[in-house]
Formats: structure tokens, C-alpha cells, sequence
């Protein structure tokens, strides 16, 4: 008692912080687990981080028990602020963890908790822990960091790092690493958790090719750019990149403006539509809702775009009333995108097809793509292959008016400087060539073929070489020293990075179309989304000879002087060596490089949203 007679409250051996965002079907199981702890000295903080699914409501008949604090954020913060809220209320002197998806076996805390009476202490304990079903490990799970469930630490004055340092599914980089300068880490070497396996893992929102940073940016409604990296993933750093587009003030709408209200994802390059902002129209989001991490949603971290709900799309389209409907862009936006086709109110609707109708067929996508190209007003098409693709598979389109062609993925002329670097090839008197992202069609032994006639390859994208890393051991063993391997390139850095090399690798293929563009595949049918990146370097484009077959990216670089074509590497190698004609072919590329910025077509694709709105009307 104290000196007023009063009873002074316990303080807990273990604070237990359970982080939770929409997790109302889990924390029930989560909650009983904990209350089955055999050591009962604990206090559990539950930090509800913006959650709207009725998390309140389901966990109100826990809170009778008086170790259980809830707390509710006002909006959804990120792991690490959530975190470092219950470590701010955190009364013990120990800390452990319980994801509201998670489990702990009843002996779980009682098995980390007498580590810390060993001498010398440690700083950290750690269990084993049971995962994806029915594996498990009895330390860290390989590919991944501790997780929160299995550990337990003493409290110290570290932080955890929040959502605008860095976004993260590495929590050695979160936190872990900042214990492991105060002390030791312990191992029970028993499995007293469960890091319980389903789609909506935090780590599985995060990583690249399911997840990533539009999956995460759509799922938990982040505002605003992030610093961005998971543990297998390229660096993104949306902060400094568009610092120039988000920071700027808004173009004051002209007088003739139209509204512009895009529908679906923008997929790569989104910052382009900034061009139709910058000529005085005043842009709208109106965004799928589970984008692949290639799929850019709003709310757009450049900003100068207002979101609109989806769950009252309506009421807001009839209050900004606008002029167009521009949907787009790949095929995961086909339902969504379909679904506001149906229940549109009569605003003349453009649709931006590019990737791709063989995947649509495949998907069971198919009926509501041709729903998509026979009933909006306008259809824009990638290529003109792929526009004429489209006029047998869908005998309907055929004459149909208005139509545009106008590649999807085109960038913004900012990344269109001038630095360009000295060749590599003329420091060293070999022959240099990359490829930015998947090398699709250069298998191993192709590379090998390479390096047999002196021709070096320079593999771009740490997130596409975890993915190639057989790739990568095959051609190294049939190409050594030949094969240059270098982390990604964002956009700001593209010509002085790619201007060094002698030219850049397309998707290599030959073609089997024979000329017939109904045998055509997506291949034959594609403009790949790094031709604008190689040609805003000056680089020609490589692909083999396809005389005789219709391929896209064939014709635009042969009616527009861009490539080099080829039948075997011993011809490739002989033209890059003829100099006059790389610095001729070079200067063609260069010359024409802005012309693959979408700012040079915006004002053609305003005209085309005016014509699309005079034949509706």
C-alpha cells in the first residue's frame, strides 16, 4: 500500500502488443490463445490501427478482463507507428508479440520468459514457430526475418521504423537490428506459436510478384509517396522521384478544360497523365481495387489527381460531372473496370486496352473485354497490329470510329534528359548490350552465343534477378565474365545509366505468324514497356529477323530507324562493330527519343476525348 492507503497496481511481467487491421475473423483465436497462457502475469495492448471490419465489436466481450487495454487509431498508420503507440503504454519489462493472426501454444510466454533470468541476460528471446500450414522452424523461418509472434525482448528506448521512414516486410530492418547492438539473442529451440498462413499476410501484401506497392498502398489506403523495399524487392523511393510533380501548385484549369475521370490502373509510367493536368484539365481516380503490384491505384503519390469512392462512385460522378470516362489499362482492371461500363450514367467512356486479350481468354475475361471494345465510345489500342488483331477476333470493330493508337505505358518527359555517358565499348574496345527487367528470350545458352562472338550482356532489376536466379547460374557457367549483373534503375537515372551501352535487347523471338495476324501471339502483338526506357537513352533496339511476319515492336523500329536486326550473333556482332552505322543509327534514336514520351501525345489523345465526346452527343 501506499502512504495514502491505497492498493498499488502489479505491474505485469510481459506487456503483449497485438497490432490489428481488419482482422475481425482471426482475433477471437488470437485472444483465446493468449488467455491460455500458462503464465498469467501479462498485459495485452491491443492497438486497432484504423480497422474497418467491426474489430470492436467482436473483441467487446474480451475487454471485461481488466489485462486487456484497446485502442483504436482514428486512420490506418502502418505497422511500425501501431507498434511503437503500444510500446509508448507499455507498462513491463518485457515485450513480447501477438499479431491478431496469429497463435500462441499455451506454454509459449512462460518458455521465452525464463530466458531473462538466466545471467548474463540476453536482450532478446525467440521461439520456434509453425508456419504455412504444416511446416515449421525452430528458429527463424528461412527467407524471412524473426516474426513478431516468436519473440520476446526487453524494453528498451528503441523505436520501431514507421511507414515515412520505409515500408518493409523485413522486421530485422524494422527493428530487430537496433536490439542486436544491447545484447544477445536466445533460441528455446521449441514451437510454441503459429505464424498462421492466409492471403491477407502483412508480408504477402508486401512482396513483389503477388504483392507489392500498389497491393499495399490499395490495402491499407496510404496517403500520400512511400520509401518502399521489401525483402526481395526493388528499392522505391516515390518521395524523392516525384517530389517535383507533388510539390509543385496545380494548373489552373483552362478555359475550355475538359474532366477527366480515369478508371482502373495506370500500370507503369503513371506519373504520364500529369501531361493532361499540365495542358489545364482537371484529372479524377476512380481505381480497381486489388491491383497487382504493377497496377499503379490512387491515391497517386504525385499527386494533382481527386479519388473518388468506389463505394459511392455515383453520387461523386454526379457532383464533378465529368466530360470523359478514361478506363484503363491492363487486363486485371477488365472486371472492374466492365462493372462501371454496365452502371455508367451515360458519360462518354474511352477504353485503353493494352495487356493483353490472350490472357483475358485464359482468365474466362474474354466476354467482358468484347463487351469492353464494342461498347465504349472509343477504344485505344497499343499497337496497330494489335488494333488489327482485334478486327478479326471481334468482326464488329471493324471501320468502327473513333479509334486511337497510342502505346499505354509511355513516360513523362522529365526522365528524358540529356546526360548521356561515355560508351562503354570505347573505354574498353568490346561490345556492351543490356536488358532492363526480364530477359525473355535470351536463354542461357543465347547468352552463351553472346559471349562466344565477344558480345557482353548487362542484366538490370534486383527483384527480376531473384526471380532468374537459375537463369543466372546457367548462362554464367556457359558465359563467364560475360554476364554483368546491376541492381534497378529508377526513372531520373535511365539516360545516364543506359547511354553507355551499344544497344538494348527487346523480348527476342521468332516469330511463327507467317504473316497472318490472326496467328499472331502477344509477343508478335507487343510494344514492351522498355522500348521508351532504352530509346530515352539513344539506344537502337535489338530483336531477330522477322521478315515476313507481322510483330509490332519489328515495324515501329524498322519504319522509324530504331533497331538492328539480325539472324545469328555472328551478324549482330559484325553490326555493332561497323561504327558508322551504330553512330548513324544512334543519332536516329536519339533525335526521335521524345517522341516516346506521352507529353508529345497528349494533346492528340484531347483531341481524340473531343471527338469521342462530339459523336455521343
Amino acid at each position: 500500500m501506499d502512504g495514502e492507503g491505497q492498493i498499488e497496481e502489479e505491474v505485469p511481467r510481459v506487456s503483449v502488443l497485438m497490432p490489428t487491421f481488419n482482422q475481425a475473423a482471426f482475433i477471437c483465436r488470437a485472444l483465446e490463445s493468449l488467455l491460455a497462457q500458462t503464465l498469467q502475469g501479462w498485459e495485452l495492448l491491443i492497438i486497432d490501427d484504423g480497422a474497418t471490419d467491426g474489430t470492436r465489436a467482436t473483441i467487446e466481450p474480451f475487454l471485461a478482463d481488466d489485462r486487456i487495454r484497446y485502442e483504436r487509431l482514428p486512420r490506418n498508420v502502418g505497422l511500425g507507428a501501431a507498434l511503437n503507440r503500444g510500446l509508448d503504454r507499455a507498462r513491463a519489462p518485457l515485450i513480447a508479440y501477438l499479431p491478431s493472426d496469429d497463435l500462441f501454444y499455451p506454454e509459449h510466454l512462460a518458455a521465452l520468459v525464463v530466458h531473462f533470468d538466466d545471467e548474463p541476460a540476453p536482450i532478446l528471446a525467440y521461439s520456434g514457430v509453425r508456419h504455412t500450414y504444416n511446416r515449421s522452424a525452430t528458429g527463424q523461418i528461412e527467407g524471412h526475418s524473426l516474426q513478431l509472434a516468436q519473440v520476446m525482448h526487453r524494453r528498451t528506448g528503441d523505436r520501431w521504423v514507421e511507414r515515412d521512414e520505409l515500408v518493409t516486410d523485413d522486421l530485422e530492418r524494422m527493428f530487430w537490428a537496433r536490439l542486436r547492438d544491447c545484447g544477445s539473442f536466445v533460441g528455446t529451440g521449441r514451437i510454441t506459436c503459429e505464424w498462421v498462413d492466409h492471403p491477407d499476410q502483412r508480408h504477402k501484401v508486401l512482396r513483389e510478384p503477388l504483392g507489392g506497392i500498389n497491393p499495399y498502398r490499395a490495402r491499407y489506403g496510404v496517403q500520400g509517396p512511400l520509401r518502399f523495399q521489401t525483402s526481395i524487392g526493388n528499392r522505391i523511393d516515390e518521395v524523392e522521384q516525384y517530389r517535383r510533380f507533388r510539390e509543385r501548385p496545380p494548373t489552373p484549369p483552362a478555359s475550355d478544360g475538359l474532366k477527366i475521370l480515369l478508371v482502373g490502373e495506370l500500370a507503369y509510367n503513371a506519373e504520364r497523365v500529369l501531361a493532361l493536368e499540365e495542358r489545364g484539365h482537371t484529372l479524377y481516380g476512380l481505381w480497381m481495387p486489388d491491383p497487382y503490384w504493377f497496377n499503379t491505384v490512387g491515391p497517386v503519390p504525385f499527386g494533382h489527381v481527386e479519388d473518388l469512392p468506389r463505394d459511392d462512385w455515383r453520387a461523386a460522378v454526379r457532383r464533378i460531372a465529368p466530360d470523359i470516362i478514361y478506363a484503363l489499362l491492363n487486363w486485371q482492371a477488365v472486371p472492374f473496370v466492365h462493372q462501371i461500363l454496365l452502371d455508367n450514367p451515360g458519360i462518354p467512356f474511352v477504353w485503353h486496352f493494352k495487356e493483353g486479350p490472350f490472357i483475358c481468354l485464359e482468365k474466362g475475361l474474354w466476354p467482358q473485354l468484347v463487351d469492353l471494345q464494342t461498347r465504349s465510345d472509343g477504344q485505344i489500342y497499343s499497337s496497330p497490329e494489335l488494333r488489327d488483331w482485334f478486327a478479326t477476333a471481334i468482326p464488329r470493330l471493324r471501320g468502327r470510329s473513333p479509334a486511337l493508337v497510342l502505346d499505354g505505358d509511355l513516360p513523362k518527359r522529365e526522365w528524358f534528359t540529356d546526360r548521356r555517358a561515355p560508351l562503354l565499348s570505347e573505354v574498353d574496345g568490346q561490345l556492351h548490350t543490356v536488358v532492363p527487367g526480364r530477359p525473355i528470350g535470351l536463354h542461357p545458352w543465347t547468352v552463351g552465343e553472346l559471349a562466344d562472338v565477344g558480345i557482353h550482356l548487362h542484366f538490370y532489376g534486383d527483384f527480376t534477378q531473384g526471380i532468374w536466379r537459375s537463369w543466372i547460374e546457367k548462362a554464367n557457367g556457359v558465359a563467364e565474365g560475360f554476364l554483368h549483373l546491376h541492381p534497378n534503375v529508377d526513372q531520373p537515372r535511365w539516360v545516364e545509366e543506359f547511354s553507355r551501352y551499344d544497344a538494348g535487347w527487346l523480348h527476342l523471338f521468332r516469330s511463327e505468324n507467317e504473316g497472318d495476324v490472326r496467328r499472331a501471339n502477344w509477343d508478335d502483338l507487343n510494344y514492351p514497356a522498355r522500348i521508351a526506357t532504352l530509346i530515352s537513352a539513344g539506344l537502337p533496339l535489338l530483336q531477330y529477323e522477322n521478315a515476313g511476319a507481322i510483330v509490332a515492336a519489328q515495324s515501329l523500329a524498322r519504319e522509324r530507324d530504331l533497331g538492328l536486326f539480325f539472324g545469328d550473333m555472328g551478324q549482330l556482332r559484325d553490326q555493332l562493330r561497323d561504327e558508322v552505322w551504330m553512330r548513324r543509327l544512334r543519332d536516329s534514336v536519339w533525335r526521335q527519343r521524345h517522341e516516346f514520351t506521352f507529353d508529345h501525345h497528349a494533346d492528340r489523345l484531347i483531341a481524340f476525348f473531343r471527338d469521342v465526346i462530339a459523336a455521343k452527343r
